[in-house]
């Protein structure tokens, strides 16, 4: 604020110019202009239509409104730290616009409901963007899975090979980690979109306005039934943060993935020149920087939560300005998921490329079919744990023998056990350990086709 200014008669002497600067928001909350503008057009409809202001002064109000809007479009509104936030410049300039009626505008109306009502509004539009990027994210996923249904890949559990997996149903475990992002943001998005509008400063309003009149105008489902809570209420805004921070770890745990089957320990992928860079000093390197940012940017996100947390932990009723720290995570939050499922599309789609000949070597390498051969003998009527600790006892040999379950003679087998037969070399191929999971929501290939053409209708509806 300038020299000159200070905000009532209560006050002697305006800000110091430190704390003015320390006070201001306007260099991050400029980020809810269209949302202030659009929630102060419909409260000026409001006083119009409940009499509080005649219909001409609401008209000249709402136009006065959309032409700051367009001046901010066309650069020409670009309020500093004299404006203090974004609603004080936005009344400000319409008061110069339109003159003394402009000041009507604040009527019935405080500064705390206000940013409550820009930042639903602003939460609820970023919301469906992000659902739609979701969507866009799920499409590549099976996009992918559908070219790899007998792609075998190892599967892992302790980051030990485990048992081997169809490729498509390992894309498919983070599809349905997407869709239940995708449906817990729609659940929050039902709690955001409450109108806060008209509870004042914390206590409602003398004037006879109509709250119902405003949320329909700004396609609000519900109003808020206490005006405390109204002003004070940043739930919301920690549930978004909640979604956002398991859509981060969800992008994260495949990016971990990608990095790790990039590297050439592994070599699962090859990642494209177009979503990967170089190194400054080993001319040979080729980074995997898209999916390593994605897993450092992930930290923000949890970090944002867990800022707003304490913020709220300990605020009494009902508006205190410590709310005000609320939007600068809440933005960089938005910005961050944005950012980061496009890059992770963008690297699905182009970045990388899965070394099938090298999958089908990898499933070949290690003792993953163990399993299989106990189900073999458990199917022939010896009891599992018996067949179990028979295999373990096979593993355990051939591991000192330099050798592989499919390296055994039929001999062996029978030595091991007599149920076995020369089926039980099918029995183990990999093709075969992965087509025999066929259980609902299994890797056999029927049930990974059956989950395709789900999860493409889930998308596509």
């Amino acid at each position: 604020m300038t020299k000159e200014q200070t905000w009532s008669q209560r006050f002697e002497s305006a800000l110091h110019p430190a704390i003015a600067r320390f006070n201001a928001s306007i260099g991050f909350d400029i980020e809810l202009i269209e949302y202030d503008l659009t929630g102060s057009q419909a409260h000026a409809k409001m006083l119009a239509h409940t009499g509080i202001i005649s219909s001409e002064e609401g008209e000249q109000l709402v136009a006065g409104l959309e032409e700051i809007r367009q001046e901010y479009h066309q650069g020409k509104f670009q309020p500093g730290v004299d404006a203090e936030d974004v609603h004080f410049a936005v009344e400000k300039r319409l008061t110069e616009i339109v003159g003394d009626v402009g000041k009507k505008l604040h009527t019935a109306r405080s500064r705390n409901d206000q940013v409550g009502t820009d930042t639903r509004l602003y939460l609820r539009d970023q919301i469906q963007q992000i659902k739609n990027e979701l969507r866009e994210f799920q499409g590549v996923l099976l996009d992918i899975a559908e070219k790899h249904v007998e792609t075998l890949i190892p599967g892992y559990t302790h980051l030990q090979r485990a048992q081997p997996v169809s490729l498509a149903h390992h894309l498919l475990a983070y599809f349905q980690m997407a869709q239940r992002d995708w449906e817990r943001l729609g659940d929050v998005s039902r709690r955001v979109n409450i109108s806060p509008l008209g509870c004042g400063a914390l206590a409602g309003t003398t004037f006879p306005i109509d709250r119902h009149y405003t949320a329909k105008l700004l396609d609000f489902d519900d109003i808020y039934a206490n005006s405390l809570d109204g002003v004070s209420d940043r739930d919301f805004a920690i549930e978004f943060l909640c979604a956002a921070s398991l859509i981060m770890v969800h992008l994260s745990r495949l990016a971990e993935e990608v990095i790790l089957w990039s590297s050439e320990e592994f070599r699962f992928v090859t990642l494209k020149d177009s979503c990967a860079t170089g190194s400054s000093i080993m001319p040979q390197k080729k980074n995997p920087d898209v999916p390593e940012l994605v897993r450092g940017k992930t930290g923000r996100v949890f970090g944002h939560l867990q800022a707003m947390l304490v913020i709220m932990k300990g605020l009494p009723l009902a508006y205190n300005k410590d709310l005000q720290e609320d939007k600068e995570g809440l933005f960089d939050s938005v910005k961050t998921v944005k950012a980061s499922l496009e890059a992770m599309t963008i690297l699905l789609r182009e970045g990388l490329e899965f070394r099938t000949q090298r999958l089908a070597e990898a499933v070949t390498e290690d003792f993953s079919n163990a399993t299989d051969v106990a189900d073999y003998l458990a199917a022939r009527g010896v009891p599992f744990r018996e067949a179990y600790n028979l295999v373990g006892k096979v593993v355990k040999t051939s591991i000192a023998a330099g050798k592989l379950l499919k390296d055994l003679k039929l001999e062996e087998w029978q030595q091991l056990h007599p149920a076995f037969t020369a089926d039980i070399y099918e029995a183990i191929s990999p093709r075969q350990v992965v087509a025999a999971r066929n259980s609902y929501g299994g890797t056999g290939f029927v049930q990974v086709s059956k989950a395709l053409i789900a999860a493409r209708a889930q998308i596509d509806r």
